[in-house]
């Protein structure tokens, strides 16, 4: 399982470094490739098999609704295979960083920005660019008691 969060950058090639313990949950998959799509605000990497489950799913929806035709076109069309190098990083598609707003200014020379966190959400990770994860995460905080009471009438 994916989890905790930690803060990366990604070179001026588009190159993002999996952190050892991501790349240990894909090893236990046999597979290193992860399969990266548009979610919200953010990217979400997937292991391949895990990938491959979801297709499987929106596979057996009706095409026929609208919103799940919506859908697919931003989150299944968006996806893009990300194998991992020897250094254990992998190239995010200019695309999907434009999209996910990951893309600092070329030409600076400043670390933050290209600054990314990744987050483990168990059967995935997002990719957040650091402002977007900022503003997300102080929202998530200001509205944490709402939250906890939402999960704590899911029996979590």
């Amino acid at each position: 399982m994916f989890r905790g969060r930690s803060i990366h950058s990604l070179d001026n090639k588009g190159r993002l470094a999996i952190p050892a313990r991501f790349r240990d949950v894909l090893k236990g998959y046999n597979d290193e490739r992860l399969m990266v799509t548009n979610r919200d605000r953010c990217l979400v990497a997937y292991p391949y098999d895990g990938w491959r489950e979801i297709e499987q799913q929106f596979a057996v929806l009706s095409i026929t609704q609208p919103a799940v035709l919506r859908y697919q076109r931003v989150f299944i069309s968006g996806a893009m295979e990300c194998a991992c190098d020897k250094q254990g990083r992998i190239l995010i598609p200019q695309e999907l960083r434009m999209r996910a707003g990951l893309e600092g200014d070329p030409d600076s020379q400043e670390e933050a920005n290209n600054q990314v966190v990744l987050v483990g959400m168990l059967n995935s990770f997002e990719i957040w660019s650091k402002p977007r994860w900022d503003q997300e995460d102080a929202k998530n905080l200001e509205e944490f008691d709402s939250l906890s009471q939402v999960m704590a009438d899911k029996g979590m």
